[in-house]
């Protein structure tokens, strides 16, 4: 069955970087519609990066573009997400999901996901 296993979740300070990595398994890695989601305590979950795997089309939302980097290792089925310059607001359990339905950054579209990464930046 698919599973998504997240890691790489910390606390920071202000500025600081973190990378996030999802471990996939039990799917076909390359050529799917993959994404970086998180969610804040008392908020919806939100997306913040997706990626169609194998070399395709990156998203990002509004928020991170320019911090955030999404990539892939097709070889190792493996999901990343680079965290810049990052700020309180970043704060979060960032979740990996896989599956969408073309509504890249909308988190009822995927049907995959991952257990989420605690990522917490003081200011």
């Amino acid at each position: 069955q698919v599973q998504l296993v997240e890691s790489g979740g910390g606390s920071v300070q202000t500025g600081g970087s973190l990378r996030l990595s999802c471990a996939a398994s039990g799917f076909t890695f390359s050529d799917s519609c993959m994404g970086w989601f998180r969610q804040a305590p008392g908020k919806e979950r939100e997306g913040v990066a997706a990626i169609y795997t194998g070399g395709g089309s990156k998203y990002y939302a509004s928020s991170v573009a320019g911090r955030f980097t999404i990539s892939e290792d097709t070889t190792k089925n493996m999901l990343y997400l680079q965290m810049n310059s990052l700020k309180p607001e970043d704060t979060a359990i960032y979740y990996c999901a896989a599956h969408c339905d073309g509504r890249w950054l909308t988190y009822l579209a995927y049907k995959n996901w991952g257990q989420g990464t605690q990522v917490t930046v003081s200011s």
